[in-house]
């Protein structure tokens, strides 16, 4: 892998015009299919195999005029205190007439005709039907339904409208995305001492996401790409592709610092730091592929469409980066460097002096780097170090104890948005069950009949508020019922209801003479939901962890240092639930955070994000863990090639997580929960993965461990082919090492690149 990468690195670098113009092709070339694509369609939830989708497919059968896939929307009107819905007739006709002159309408039903006010008389609502999908809604017909709302609050009404054909007031999109990648270029600079070291990575890292959300574009209409697949992408792109060129440039800028040829410095560090690049996005790539077993086409669509990114962000990594760094070969360094450079001879025509030696032992001895203190503080006190990371992050997992599980809608919006405030009137209103209603179908030679008998047994059933009559189809085969809890969609004793319904719907049948009957609606969904990924976390934990495991065997050839690293994914993703449930379910410093509305979790949220933050972990992992490896082959002894790796890779891996983590951060202005919650907890994810599991226990348990950490049985090394990511069959061809430090004690290491 290190032969083959470091070829492909001196190519890139010696036919660079040729390898950018092959990037700009692709880069036009996909954006012109974006640019003439079709409008991404609206997000389609479907979950194969259970009991609610089974039921929504038999109604899109049955019901084909009732499946329509027009928007709509309810308008609800409130009386004045002290007044009548019916006292507000006028107020409320003028409303009903303007909704049904507005442009795309289809119908509205009136609120007196279709029996929908309250009991106590005050509170209707109206349901305006649309011609078209509510992605094909114009400005127009957008701005009418606001107009109408508009007029009727003026007259004195409460006038509120929920339902997707409402638009969505957006915030300013993208601001927060801005200023995390201005923080990763100020992270860059400061790390390199380099504009053009520094503006590379966001160069590169831009292009690959550039690339990956047009392709995701441009097969939207085909695939069913939805605009939040294309967010989620750009999210985890960028922040590897920033990750993945930062690690090559600083590889290659050590190599030039001790005296490599451009050429072959640019080999050497697509060799290595790129054999650690492509072994960490693969680990993304399987960890966000593996999603797939899940058995939910949405959360597929969006685990493979950001694995597509992040394979760009490597190939870019492998092939560009070094491209780039052929029309810039010693700009990318400090000007200091730049003078030392020049000065030098070329590794291949020089040996280290003995007087260049005791000065680099001297240099080393007086001004020891940050990575090297610390870790030198780590690997003199293992346990305590230990002990503290671990139960630092134990403490702060302990808010995932309460975590609670939902489905966007209505109900968890902002409470000033017009929908929300709609959502609370009817529930204040008709009941609380009154949004989440339960769709009982019901197939059977005389429907109908079996639908009504079916209807009676369900009233009498503890938690159901209401039981609609039987509608049946034209065949006369299937019929619906509605029947509304007592009890809002997420309370548990809807959930008990929906069990209810299901364990006596065998015998329901049988005594109506109906052949099935189905339950789904919300709470169903929701249900079904959660079941589907409660039986799925275990196979997927076993597939992704397994495939990562065997990957990371290969790779560092050892035992104790995969599990290790599982062992400390564990610890740092229970840790970012615990920040996400403290955050966004129990409001502990929302405010700071611009979290608007509490409550559940993004039912989708925790198995999503375990997979990324377990591809993200292994990522430093990888470029950590490789350099103290190098270090170890070389002849390092294993406590001090602790501290060599660190001090070659502690920096890099920190301004790393720094980036990503500003990054992630970006998003969490995001209108879009689902996307808010992943850049929140993405972020933590990243602090505690990269700054206390990866700069703290794994340190420390290298260095309890020693020599052991690196144990591999005979006949398992014999079995294991060598992919050499540490390069050491690559050196050996080259024929020339890097000079290590020949003293034991971790201090005396010397930092060549900082």
């Amino acid at each position: 892998m290190a032969t083959f990468l470091y070829r492909l690195g001196r190519f890139a670098f010696r036919r660079r015009g040729l390898v950018t113009l092959l990037w700009v092709l692709i880069v036009f070339g996909v954006g012109a299919a974006a640019s003439s694509a079709p409008t991404p369609p609206a997000e389609q939830f479907s979950m194969p195999g259970t009991e609610s989708q089974k039921a929504f497919d038999l109604l899109e059968e049955k019901f084909p005029d009732a499946g329509a896939e027009g928007a709509t929307a309810r308008v609800v009107i409130r009386a004045p205190e002290g007044k009548k819905i019916a006292d507000e007739k006028p107020a409320v006709d003028k409303l009903v007439g303007e909704l049904g002159e507005a442009p795309q309408v289809g119908g509205v039903a009136d609120p007196f005709t279709a029996h929908s006010v309250s009991e106590d008389g005050r509170t209707a609502y109206v349901v305006v039907s649309y011609e078209v999908a509510a992605t094909e809604l114009t400005d127009a017909a957008h701005d009418a339904l606001t107009g109408a709302t508009d007029r009727a609050r003026d007259g004195g009404l409460t006038v509120e409208a929920g339902g997707d054909a409402v638009a969505v007031e957006q915030t300013a999109s993208g601001t927060g995305e801005q200023i995390g990648v201005l923080i990763s270029a100020v992270v860059l600079f400061l790390t390199f001492g380099s504009m053009i070291a520094a503006g590379m990575p966001l160069l590169t890292a831009l292009i690959g996401v550039g690339v990956g959300v047009s392709a995701i574009t441009a097969l939207g209409s085909t695939l069913g790409l939805s605009a939040t697949t294309s967010t989620l992408a750009m999210m985890i792109g960028l922040a590897v592709g920033i990750d993945y060129a930062l690690f090559v440039v600083s590889r290659y800028r050590s190599e030039i610092t001790e005296g490599r040829t451009p050429q072959e410095a640019a080999g050497i560090a697509v060799g290595t730091a790129g054999s650690a690049v492509v072994f960490a996005g693969v680990t993304v790539i399987i960890a966000l592929a593996g999603l797939a077993v899940i058995g939910i086409p949405i959360l597929t669509k969006m685990a493979l469409a950001a694995a597509g990114t992040v394979a760009v962000a490597v190939l870019i990594a492998v092939t560009f980066v070094p491209a780039l760094l052929g029309f810039a070969p010693r700009r990318v360094l400090r000007v200091a460097d730049r003078r030392l450079v020049r000065t030098k001879k070329p590794l291949s025509a020089r040996k280290q002096s003995r007087s260049e030696k005791k000065a680099a032992e001297l240099a080393a001895r007086t001004k020891p780097n940050l990575s090297t203190r610390w870790a030198s503080f780590a690997v003199r006190h293992p346990l305590g170090v230990l002990l503290v990371a671990v139960v630092g992050l134990g403490a702060l997992a302990l808010p995932a104890t309460k975590l609670e599980l939902g489905l966007p809608g209505e109900g968890t919006m902002a409470t000033d948005t017009t929908q929300r405030k709609a959502y609370d009137l009817l529930s204040d209103s008709f009941g609380p069950g009154f949004n989440g209603p339960l769709t009982v179908t019901v197939e059977g030679e005389d429907a109908a009949a079996a639908g009504d008998e079916v209807g009676e047994a369900l009233k009498k059933t503890a938690g159901v508020d209401s039981v609609s009559g039987a509608v049946a189809n034209k065949a006369g085969d299937t019929a619906i019922l509605t029947v509304v809890p007592k009890t809002g969609p997420t309370d548990s004793k809807t959930e008990k209801l929906v069990m209810d319904i299901r364990a006596k719907a065998s015998s329901l049948a049988a005594s109506a003479g109906a052949t099935e009957i189905l339950v789904t609606g919300q709470p169903a969904l929701f249900i079904d939901f959660s079941q589907t990924l409660s039986d799925a976390l275990l196979p997927y934990l076993a597939l992704v962890v397994g495939l990562a495991f065997l990957l990371l065997l290969l790779v560092f050839r050892s035992v104790l240092v995969p599990l290790k690293a599982a062992l400390g994914f564990l610890l740092s993703v229970s840790a970012a639930l615990g920040a996400l449930v403290a955050v966004f379910q129990l409001g502990w410093g929302a405010g700071f955070f611009g979290v608007e509305q509490t409550g559940p979790i993004m039912t989708t949220l925790p198995i999503f994000m375990i997979g990324v933050v377990f591809g993200l972990a292994m990522d430093y992992e990888v470029f950590l863990v490789t350099r103290m490896r190098e270090a170890y082959v070389h002849g390092t002894p294993a406590r001090g090639a602790v501290v060599t790796g660190f001090q070659h890779s502690g920096r890099v891996v920190a301004a790393a997580a720094v980036i990503m983590i500003s990054v992630f951060s970006g998003f969490i202005m995001e209108t879009n929960d689902l996307v808010a919650m992943m850049g929140f907890g993405l972020a933590s994810a990243v602090l505690f993965d990269a700054f206390v599991v990866r700069m703290a226990i794994v340190p420390a348990v290298h260095s309890l461990l020693g020599e052991a950490a690196w144990w591999l049985p005979k006949w398992l090394d014999r079995l294991l082919p060598n992919v050499d990511v540490e390069g050491e069959e690559l050196q050996r061809r080259l024929g020339s090492a890097p000079p290590e430090a020949p003293l034991d004690t971790p201090e005396h290491e010397r930092d060549l690149v900082h």
